[in-house]
């Protein structure tokens, strides 16, 4: 089986991202055991503290975050960081060549279930021409990606990941630290009869959505002709590991609930990282008005609708708001 470095410099993948990958990983194998130990020391619960998304922290997502932080800081090789818990980017080597966006545990509501869990990361280069301290370096689309990828914490701890040349799976070898290749180029099949939706938001849904959920759940007696399951772990990146596993849609669509919060999911932290990868294994991944990664960010912490998966099934999806 291939290791992690050896299998990255066969995609002819830059010595420098190498390096850097290998330095996020370093990070996600100490969140890996934080995690597994978590029950056992004084890190489950929330704090009483919120981030800048007037969410409540999780105890692992600060440990989680300044993990990420003070490793990818101190390796020199970032201009700056921007995570979802912090306020804004944080500066890094002034001549670092590469910028990190990254959800340190996303899922977190799942911690204290011992359900899945997961760190996102995405990677753009970064503008010579621009102050490692200035945040609009990190407003860039997504289709600028260098790399990208997540991490989930599960029964093993498995890294999902692109830099351009396909989806790729790994699995955390304990044995002797490393990441190990066990599925390269994953393709997603085009069509599905599984969904994952908040279904307890139906109510703030647009019509389109309504409509399109509503067809889906009539199963084989409605318009689709055929029956549906459901699976939602409340995880992105547990229910987009399924996706990429067998085939699937997963959307959190425009709704109501909140008229100045429409959206729910960050294009930075967590959209345009899973697009990269569900579109290199021939997935789709788009908002009701367009591609996913070609949005322009106008704020590090823009949030998004997102309608992503097997394609035939978005493509169907997406008819309803035609």
């Amino acid at each position: 089986m291939q290791r992690l470095a050896p299998a990255l410099r066969e995609d002819n993948v830059p010595l420098d991202l190498i390096s850097l990958i290998k330095t996020i990983l370093a990070a996600t194998k100490e969140i890996s055991f934080r995690v597994s130990q978590a029950q056992l020391g004084d890190i489950m619960g929330s704090t009483s503290d919120e981030n800048i998304q007037g969410e409540v922290q999780k105890k692992l997502d600060v440990v989680a975050n300044d993990l990420f932080k003070d490793i990818l800081l101190e390796s020199g090789f970032v201009k700056a960081i921007s995570s979802e818990e912090e306020d804004t980017s944080v500066a890094g080597e002034k001549d670092g060549k590469y910028l990190v966006s990254f959800d340190p545990l996303d899922g977190s509501s799942n911690i204290d279930i011992n359900s899945l869990i997961g760190t996102i990361f995405s990677i753009h280069e970064a503008p010579s021409d621009m102050d490692a301290s200035d945040p609009d370096m990190f407003k860039q689309a997504g289709h600028k990606q260098v790399c990208a990828g997540y991490v989930l914490y599960g029964p093993s701890t498995m890294l999902v990941m692109t830099t351009g040349r396909g989806t790729h799976f790994y699995v955390l070898d304990r044995t002797h630290g490393g990441y190990i290749l066990v599925e390269r180029n994953v393709q997603v099949p085009v069509d599905t009869q599984e969904f994952a939706i908040n279904m307890s938001n139906q109510r703030f849904w647009q019509p389109a959505m309504q409509n399109y959920i509503g067809d889906l759940l009539a199963g084989d007696t409605g318009p689709r002709g055929k029956n549906f399951n459901m699976r939602w772990i409340a995880a992105m990146v547990g229910d987009i590991h399924r996706v990429l596993c067998r085939g699937g849609i997963f959307t959190y669509p425009t709704d109501s609930k909140n008229a100045k919060q429409p959206y729910k999911l960050r294009l930075m932290y967590e959209a345009n990282p899973m697009a990269f990868l569900l579109e290199q294994a021939g997935a789709l991944a788009m908002t009701s008005e367009g591609r996913i990664m070609d949005i322009e960010p106008t704020d590090i912490h823009q949030r998004v609708e997102v309608i992503m998966g097997s394609k035939n099934e978005v493509e169907a999806c997406l008819s309803y708001y035609k």
